[in-house]
């Protein structure tokens, strides 16, 4: 059986070292340990030491040394705009506040396609549309620990209220 472990970040792939392209949404680019099939048909046990996230333009680092590389899938999203830059922080810090996964740009916010957020952000003057694209999330600033959500020790600054 192939196995990888370990992922290559997009500004150190060796393109001339690809054999095969995985696309992937979002909630299948937060692994640690599954079974996988590339598009090509390349099939390979994930193997990491924790749970990371492939981002889009990553790759994957078989045993024997070949690469596969992540595509993000596209998904439908909400894009979430305003006419004034203010509007739309205040719009990321709600939807910051319920801990959904967002992708943040100067002009806008996308965030996965739900109906109640959207009746929310409706609610409080974004301007909303549909779109299907890949999804690309701000990673948490823990990424980079072991564990994540919250624990009993930890205190994250903000009450769920």
């Amino acid at each position: 059986m192939i196995r990888a472990t370990s992922i290559i970040r997009r500004d150190a792939v060796d393109s001339d070292r690809v054999v095969d392209i995985i696309t992937l949404d979002h909630g299948d680019r937060h692994r640690r340990r599954i079974m996988m099939n590339a598009d090509g048909g390349t099939a390979f046990l994930l193997d990491l030491d924790r749970a990371d996230v492939l981002e889009d333009g990553d790759a994957i680092r078989l045993d024997s040394g070949w690469l596969v590389a992540v595509k993000a899938a596209p998904e439908k999203l909400i894009k979430v705009s305003t006419e004034n830059p203010l509007d739309l922080l205040t719009l990321a810090w709600h939807i910051g506040n319920r801990h959904v996964p967002a992708e943040i740009t100067l002009e806008a916010i996308y965030i996965g396609y739900d109906h109640v957020l959207l009746d929310m952000l409706q609610g409080l003057g974004a301007k909303t549309k549909f779109v299907d694209r890949p999804f690309r999330p701000v990673r948490g600033a823990y990424h980079h620990h072991e564990h994540g959500g919250h624990s009993g020790d930890q205190h994250h600054g903000h009450g769920h209220g």
